[in-house]
């Protein structure tokens, strides 16, 4: 194992970073653990996240903690995920307020039981007047459902004359996601050996830098995640530009 430290330039810190948190199921099939095993495992490692993130400096972290497409796992898994969500809100949201740490939530949280939505709405209550690192968290979310919902958005304002077809721009758009005010992510992250992004955060991730790395999320650590923050650093964002663009003396790119 490699024990040279991990060097970061703390002047090139992604601003954001989304993380895919793939892998906890079988993390516990290979331990001999049930699924649900992993998903409380995961939460640990949530934790050693944000307070890597909350320390780097970055200002966003989304994570991907429920998809719409995870509503048709079998209801047993299905019911402990949420129940689990409803626990470590409980138990972390005091460590949240202690570390100014705001929380914040996108999706089609409607569709949750209502257990899970109060504990929710108390979380991000608690953690409104934080200041420091923003946590999203994508709870039963997708990113074709807010597309659509976005599309549904602009339809009806054009059907009743509050916008004309030919105003509709990418701004309007970003202005109708969840992810409204919040920045593009600089960076995703995949745990897990997928290389897929899983109708995650599609209109965003345009210009992302993307990294997938085959360990497991119950068992990504503080130096893993340093690591995707140090190879997101060591390559050229160019935007569809070219390198003498980029690197030029006039260059503009953030």
């Amino acid at each position: 194992m490699n024990s040279t430290p991990i060097q970061i330039d703390s002047a090139s810190v992604p601003a954001h970073i989304a993380i895919i948190m793939d892998g906890n199921g079988r993390w516990a099939r290979s331990h001999g653990m049930e699924r649900t095993a992993g998903h409380v495992a995961g939460v640990e490692t949530v934790r050693t996240v944000i307070t890597a993130a909350s320390q780097l400096g970055v200002k966003y972290l989304t994570l991907y903690a429920f998809s719409t497409e995870n509503w048709n796992r079998p209801p047993e898994e299905v019911a402990a995920l949420l129940h689990l969500i409803v626990v470590a809100l409980e138990k972390e949201t005091p460590d949240l307020v202690r570390n100014n740490v705001r929380l914040n939530v996108i999706g089609d949280v409607a569709r949750m039981p209502a257990e899970s939505y109060d504990s929710l709405q108390r979380s991000l209550a608690a953690t409104s007047a934080c200041t420091g690192l923003q946590v999203n968290l994508a709870l039963s979310y997708s990113s074709r459902w807010e597309i659509v919902e976005a599309a549904r958005s602009i339809a009806a304002q054009v059907a009743s004359g509050q916008l004309k077809p030919e105003d509709v721009s990418e701004a309007t758009v970003d202005s109708l996601l969840t992810t409204s005010g919040i920045p593009d992510p600089d960076l995703l992250i995949r745990t897990g050996g997928d290389s897929r992004v899983s109708n995650f955060l599609l209109w965003q991730i345009a210009y992302s830098e993307l990294y997938f790395t085959p360990v497991y999320w119950p068992a990504f650590s503080t130096e893993d995640f340093l690591e995707a923050v140090a190879d997101y650093q060591r390559r050229e964002r160019r935007f569809g530009l070219t390198s003498d663009q980029v690197s030029g003396p006039n260059a503009n790119i953030s």
